[in-house]
């Protein structure tokens, strides 16, 4: 399995999980990070500085954002919306205020 990054990294600056990555498996977008599920080694790095709690275990991601599984994998091979800078649902989501 792998790890993957889900909402609640949305319209979040936060980079910590990029620095930690031995494997370089995180990729950015405009809203959000992906991770490549074929180049995560599985070592939970992301996971352990991730301020938002947006990074879980695929087996152990909540019901709730189960769909983030696929979303990672499906940015990773390529599929992007109009603009390129995120995954089409990812782009389709409300923007939400982010505290200063």
């Amino acid at each position: 399995m792998t790890y993957v990054i889900t909402d609640a990294c949305l319209d979040i600056t936060d980079r910590s999980c990029l620095a930690q990555c031995p494997v370089d498996c995180i990729q950015p977008g405009d809203r959000m990070h992906y991770i490549d599920p074929d180049s995560c080694i599985d070592c939970g790095a992301c996971e352990a500085v991730c301020p938002q709690q947006a990074i879980f275990f695929a087996d152990e991601i909540p019901d709730d954002r189960a769909a983030f599984v696929r979303i990672n994998a499906e940015f990773s091979q390529g599929i992007r919306s109009s603009n390129g800078g995120d995954h089409p649902e990812v782009s389709a989501l409300p923007h939400r205020a982010v505290p200063r």
